[in-house]
């Protein structure tokens, strides 16, 4: 039992388990403890989670390393391989075809970006695709990967990844580790949220069971449902259909046939697409589409034409509505993961939004006041988060050249301002500048926006001062670099054999003693 200190809170009640649940109880048990703090999770095992968001990003190396989180173990329980960005086919045209590579391009070395002296070089002689220039990409393309280097000096210090798990056994690894914390976990379905008369804050939960559980802070992990946020504050839900007319996924796991990619693949169609995600046992796949330009039965038929090996599982429809609450923290409840709100899987931003909830969450924790300060700068900076993940996604619907319906829908539709303004400096000069709460740095908005055919006019003027041969000279040096670091290194799946390849055992509940020291592979 927790003991009273001053003006803190005592009692965390987190609502729902899965990825979202079980990452709330990791972090808060790791940076509180559970000395001065009591951790409570309930869940129930008859309520399935969604489950098939598989893919990262590469901010999760940061919250792995709070945790403490061995990357090898870490990689062997959730049968991970390795992502260093997505392959899109048929965003821009139906036959086109561009990678968005984690790392960077180029290397930086003055004041004026990478892509800058590739367009002044590219005016002068034929200086290659811009991902001729992008070590992440040429490694994609002949399948082979080898982590980051820290050391500036490598050219393995330009490139980025993430990691592709099952989701299920990533929440059950978290578990593992939470409950040797010393989180404690209540089996039961939530039937009823009692608020407190005097200010409406929330009091307890009460199980089927009876059992009631009181608690200071609540974390809503409910998923779609928002039972707490929504369903006993009444927390509105800010609908972005209008601009991501995606509105079901249907997902089916599928044997692994071939060599294992270190990327994720999205494939545009009719009414919507379809996304392709290798891991060590099997591969992930499902199609987003939009209700209104495609039947469920025709999107299930898609689906399973599309696939590469056969289906392990009855396919599993999903409905949505993308879009956020209007406050993500309101009185003394918190909402994380999808009851927060709703991102389609197309950039893989599901489970960093989980991640920079909960520790925002612990940078602004609260004592037993509630400071409205604190509550309003969390919504501030979640909702700038929110909105600008949104213009990125939108940003991948709207420049595209297909002609169906859908397509021809989203190129016409009425974007948000602030991503106008982006497109507009990028279609003058070339320029991208990255804001504050802005996930998607210069590299990724480059690789959308030059690889669905939006086109500068022009250059930034700066770089038409330096001299012609230095920068041809740099361009094809840096060139000949990155294509012969891509070429020596090992094959993906030979690096997983290697390193971390998961055994027989590894679907079982992974013995966690944390913390460790984080070791890389």
């Amino acid at each position: 039992m927790a003991e009273q200190r001053g003006n803190n809170i005592r009692h965390i009640v987190i609502a729902g388990g899965g990825t979202a649940g079980w990452t709330a109880a990791a972090a808060l048990a790791r940076v509180l403890g559970t000395r001065d703090y009591e951790i409570t999770l309930v869940e129930s095992e008859a309520i399935g989670t969604v489950g098939v968001g598989e893919a990262t990003i590469p901010t999760i190396h940061a919250f792995h390393k709070m945790l403490g989180i061995n990357e090898v173990d870490f990689i062997r329980a959730t049968q991970a391989t390795f992502k260093l960005g997505i392959e899109f086919r048929g965003w821009g045209s139906a036959d086109s075809r561009y990678f968005h590579p984690f790392g960077q391009y180029g290397r930086e070395f003055d004041s004026v970006p990478f892509h800058q002296y590739w367009l002044r070089g590219s005016k002068l002689a034929d200086c290659g695709p811009l991902s001729d220039y992008s070590l992440c990409t040429l490694a994609a393309e002949r399948n082979r990967f080898l982590p980051a280097s820290q050391d500036p000096n490598s050219i393995l210090s330009t490139l980025g990844y993430a990691y592709h798990f099952d989701a299920t056994l990533y929440a059950r690894y978290l578990r593992g580790y939470a409950e040797n914390l010393g989180v404690r976990r209540i089996e039961g379905r939530v039937v009823d949220v009692a608020l407190r008369e005097s200010d409406g804050f929330i009091r307890a939960l009460t199980l089927e069971s009876g059992q009631a559980i009181s608690g200071d802070l609540f974390v809503d992990c409910s998923g779609f449902a928002g039972l707490l946020i929504g369903g006993a504050l009444n927390v509105p839900y800010h609908d972005w259909s209008h601009y991501l007319p995606a509105n079901r996924a249907v997902a089916v796991p599928s044997e692994n046939i071939a060599s294992t990619k270190p990327y994720t693949r999205s494939t545009a169609n009719v009414g919507g697409w379809q996304w392709n995600i290798p891991l060590q046992h099997r591969t992930g796949n499902g199609l987003v589409y939009s209700s209104d330009y495609l039947s469920d039965d025709e999107a299930v038929s898609k689906l399973l034409e599309g696939l590469e090996g056969k289906a392990l599982a009855d396919p599993k429809l999903l409905k949505f509505t993308t879009g956020r609450r209007q406050a993500f923290w309101h009185r003394n409840c918190v909402a994380l993961g999808l009851a927060a709100g709703f991102m389609e899987p197309l950039e893989s931003t599901a489970i960093h939004l989980v991640q920079t909830g909960i520790s925002r969450l612990l940078m602004l924790f609260p004592g037993h006041e509630f400071s409205s300060a604190d509550i309003t700068e969390f919504n501030q900076q979640t909702a700038t988060e929110y909105e600008y993940i949104r213009d990125f996604l939108v940003l991948h619907y709207h420049v595209n050249s297909r002609q169906e319906p859908l397509w021809q829908h989203c190129r016409d539709m009425p974007i948000p301002e602030t991503l106008s303004q982006r497109l507009a400096l990028f279609r003058n000069r070339a320029r991208i500048f990255e804001r504050d709460e802005d996930l998607f740095k210069r590299a990724s908005w480059l690789a959308v926006m030059m690889g669905q055919g939006v086109i500068p006019q022009g250059n930034d003027p700066v770089v038409d001062g330096r001299p012609a041969e230095k920068v041809m000279g740099m361009l094809h040096e840096m060139r000949r670099l990155l294509r012969s670091g891509a070429e020596a290194m090992p094959s993906h799946d030979q690096f997983i054999e290697q390193h971390c390849r998961a055994d027989k055992h590894s679907m079982d509940l992974p013995e966690v003693n944390p913390p460790t020291l984080n070791a890389t592979v």
